[in-house]
């Protein structure tokens, strides 16, 4: 079997229930998939058609009596549960290690290093939420003109900035210093821009949140794509997820429209290899802020858009449709959760199956290369 593009879409944070080594990463009863569905604003008819709710395991919405895709339930191999280690693995780097985290903070010896390097002081400097943080510094922020920095339960060193007082290019840079210092024993996965704007009581990030990735520490299948001729077409953050390493051309975008947006007009090039989507909202918008009625909208809005993806595909493309952890909006955490996560394919020379539960996200990886090189067999299998 041979594609000549697949189109693989990461629904960012989309679980479909709590893994069986959930409770050791403080995630037991989680499930993304089934909090969004206990909301008015969820209606999944198109995603439904092509198999998600007879996934193993998924116990909300109506399974289909012909479903059109190809679908299972993976679990991760890696010891994570973020963004980054969940998109390596995907493309066939496993963490045995986890990427390391700073539930106390970050040493003082390290913010004073990279203070004299920025020339900001820092505010903070513990695990907080990305809104309640600037409700709580952002005021501070703005008098003593130091740079919000903090944490969470990922492996990430956040920095908040309102654009006023430092300009967004500005606040890029400062970034890219501390990316360049945070390195061996302090070496997390990302370092994250988070600019903001508004007056105290009513402080708003914006959309030109920006990531630096660790490199994956191994090579990943974009490298063999881009090594061997193929077009690695990135849409959304997955540029930063990588480091824009084994990236031959990428779109950036600051909404799921926008990213949805930007596959359909990818879908109208011609060009012969991956089209890597994330879709963010539902993680940094809905997850993260616990907001059920938000997930479960923005994943109708999504829903709504399937029938133009499927309209725009070629008889040799496959359109792919997964997840990359969870983030449970109806649990009190407001962090990632280790969740199973969804797997649909769906093509014209793929035949609608339930290929069950299985371990390893880096099956997707392993399948896309097969694919693009016509090493698969008859028949599509993960």
């Amino acid at each position: 079997m041979h594609a000549n593009r697949v189109f693989l879409i990461v629904l960012d944070s989309v679980g479909i229930g709590a893994l069986p080594d959930a409770a050791a990463f403080g995630d037991a009863g989680s499930n993304t998939l089934k909090s969004c569905s206990e909301s008015a604003a969820f209606s999944l008819p198109n995603l439904g058609k092509l198999g998600l709710f007879n996934i193993d395991g998924v116990t909300c919405g109506e399974p289909s009596d012909a479903p059109q895709a190809a679908f299972a339930r993976l679990s991760e191999r890696s010891n994570g549960k973020d963004t980054t280690v969940g998109h390596w693995e995907m493309a066939g780097v496993v963490s045995e290690q986890p990427l390391r985290i700073f539930p106390n903070g970050f040493p003082e010896d390290f913010l004073g290093k990279f203070s004299d390097a920025v020339g900001y002081g820092v505010l903070c400097n513990r695990p907080y939420s990305g809104t309640k943080v600037l409700e709580d510094y952002g005021e501070e922020h703005l008098k003593t003109g130091k740079l919000i920095v903090y944490t969470s339960a990922d492996s990430v060193f956040q920095i908040a900035a309102h654009e006023d007082l430092v300009p967004v290019p500005e606040l890029y840079k400062i970034c890219e210093t501390a990316r360049e210092m945070l390195t061996g024993e302090l070496a997390v996965g990302r370092v994250i821009a988070r600019p903001f704007v508004g007056e105290p009581g009513n402080f708003t990030r914006t959309a030109s949140r920006h990531d630096y990735s660790l490199s994956a520490p191994g090579e990943t299948v974009l490298d063999r794509l881009e090594a061997k001729g193929k077009t690695v077409y990135s849409v959304g953050k997955i540029v930063d997820i990588f480091n824009g390493r084994g990236i031959t051309k990428a779109v950036r975008t600051k909404s799921n429209t926008e990213g949805v947006d930007a596959a359909l007009s990818a879908m109208q090039e011609d060009f012969s290899g991956l089209c890597f989507i994330n879709l963010v909202d539902f993680d940094m918008l809905y997850g993260h802020r616990n907001d059920t009625d938000g997930y479960a909208a923005a994943l109708t809005a999504f829903d709504e858009r399937i029938p133009q993806l499927l309209s725009m595909l070629r008889d040799d493309d496959v359109l792919m449709i997964t997840a990359d952890h969870g983030c449970d909006p109806g649990t009190p955490s407001t962090d990632h959760s280790r969740e199973y996560i969804p797997f649909l394919a769906y093509g014209k020379g793929i035949a609608p199956k339930n290929m069950g539960t299985l371990h390893g996200f880096d099956r997707i990886g392993k399948a896309v290369e097969k694919l693009l090189f016509g090493t698969m067999e008859d028949e599509f299998t993960l």
